[in-house]
């Protein structure tokens, strides 16, 4: 009899067990087919990031030995989705002549869905990140041709949550030839270009 009772014990745990499992595996695939079907339906679109405005803060001319830039890029991002998007830290290298001379840092924020936000980053150039001849031009394109050439590149990595699942990043790649005014103290003119692409 309690031989009966402990096979019998045994197989209703045994059952619950298989019971409770198949419960989880069901509920698993459930969940994962209503995140695919939210994911299909929100259709996730490309964040938009674009620079908007460049504004001189100080310069300071004063060769051989004083050749610093100080200014802010303004960047504008665009979220066309349904839902929020996170953005990771973003560094900006900025380029004079192919040559690395500023770096700048958009700290990672979120945005909320249909929304848009400016964001800013203060790039730093002085006469150690430029090249003793990358100087002497640099210099001559402030006081003479009122006309300093830049390259901005960078890129920007974001993701959207969707209830509590984060999807895969995608990332925007930003490339932009700016002329800035040292007179005017403002941005002359600007071509971007941009790529994205999903990591």
């Amino acid at each position: 009899m309690t031989t009966h009772y402990t096979s019998s014990s045994s197989a209703s745990i045994k059952g619950c067990c298989c019971c409770l499992i198949l419960l989880f595996s069901f509920l698993l695939l459930l969940s994962l087919a209503i995140i695919l079907i939210l994911v299909l339906a929100i259709k996730p679109k490309t964040p938009h990031f674009t620079l908007q405005q460049v504004t001189i803060n100080s310069i300071n001319l004063n060769p051989p030995t004083t050749v610093s830039l100080v200014f802010t890029i303004l960047f504008t991002a665009r979220n066309d989705n349904i839902v929020g998007i996170k953005y990771t830290d973003s560094t900006f290298t900025i380029l004079y002549r192919g040559v690395p001379v500023g770096r700048g840092v958009v700290r990672g924020f979120y945005q909320a869905a249909h929304s848009q936000k400016n964001v800013q980053t203060i790039v730093s150039v002085d006469r150690n990140n430029l090249l003793a001849a990358d100087a002497d031009s640099f210099v001559r394109d402030v006081t003479v041709y009122d006309r300093v050439e830049l390259r901005v590149m960078g890129d920007v990595s974001a993701k959207i949550r969707i209830i509590g699942i984060t999807s895969p990043a995608v990332q925007v790649s930003l490339d932009c030839a700016i002329v800035i005014s040292p007179s005017k103290q403002s941005l002359v003119s600007k071509q971007c270009g941009f790529d994205g692409l999903q990591v």
